[in-house]
C-alpha cells in the first residue's frame, strides 16, 4: 500500500504559478490567438464605455502582437485592501481585474 496521506502532502501553489504549471486549465493551449483576442476585448470594452478612441493592434515580424488603446490604462495607485499598486495586482493575481 501507499504512504500515509495527510494535509502536509498538499502543495499549495500561490501567485501565477498554477499558470505556469498548468496553462491548459487557463487557456486553450491550441489556441494561443485567444489570449491576443482577450487584450483585444479589453481595449474593445474601454471603446464601448467611453473611454477610448483608438486602438492599434500591431503584429510584428516575429509572430509577437502589441495592442495598444488610448483608454484609461492599468491603475498604479495602490489597491486599499491589498496594498499594492492595482497593475501589479492585475498581472500578478489570478482572477484580478
Amino acid at each position: 500500500m501507499s504512504k500515509r496521506y495527510d494535509a502536509a502532502d498538499i502543495e499549495v501553489l500561490t501567485g501565477l504559478e498554477p499558470v505556469r504549471r498548468r496553462p491548459g486549465m487557463y487557456t486553450d493551449t491550441s489556441r494561443p490567438n485567444h489570449l491576443v483576442h482577450e487584450v483585444v476585448d479589453n481595449s474593445v470594452d474601454e471603446a464601448l464605455s467611453g473611454h477610448c478612441k483608438k486602438i492599434e493592434v500591431t503584429l510584428h515580424t516575429d509572430g509577437s502582437i502589441e495592442v495598444s488603446d488610448d483608454g484609461r490604462g492599468m491603475p498604479v495607485d495602490k489597491h486599499p485592501k491589498e496594498k499594492i499598486p492595482g497593475v501589479e495586482l492585475i498581472l500578478t493575481r489570478l482572477h484580478a481585474g
